[in-house]
């Protein structure tokens, strides 16, 4: 059993910069796909970007201003996000799949998700 944890949303301005979280216990993260969704007020989870240890892949909307890493030693995989646009505001929720990610899902583990505003 995995347990994820999302931290490091905020309010920032237009423009600004945010360094997301995602923290991993009861197992390392080394073996898991790693995925980022965003869900708005009353719109769906929509996909942010996925890393699996051999590829990166990000959606066009964040495409150049978003950076997913992961630190496998801290258990934890990182979403730097740059150049923030009111459009991105969301609750960023992160995602594990045991292997290879699960494109469509449903996948294993869900963190409770962070809030990220950015205001204009």
């Amino acid at each position: 059993q995995v347990q994820l944890v999302e931290s490091g949303g905020g309010l920032v301005q237009v423009g600004g910069s945010l360094r997301l979280s995602c923290t991993a216990s009861g197992r390392t993260l080394s073996g898991y796909a790693v995925g980022w969704f965003r869900q708005a007020p009353g719109k769906g989870r929509l996909f942010v970007s996925i890393e699996d240890g051999d590829r990166t892949l990000y959606a066009d909307s964040v495409k150049g201003r978003f950076t997913m890493s992961r630190d496998n030693t801290n258990n934890t995989a990182y979403l730097q996000m740059t150049r923030l646009k009111p459009e991105d505001s969301a609750v960023y929720y992160c995602a594990a799949d045991w292997g290879e990610w699960r494109l469509g899902g449903p996948h294993d583990y869900w963190g409770q998700g962070t809030q990220v505003a950015v205001s204009s």
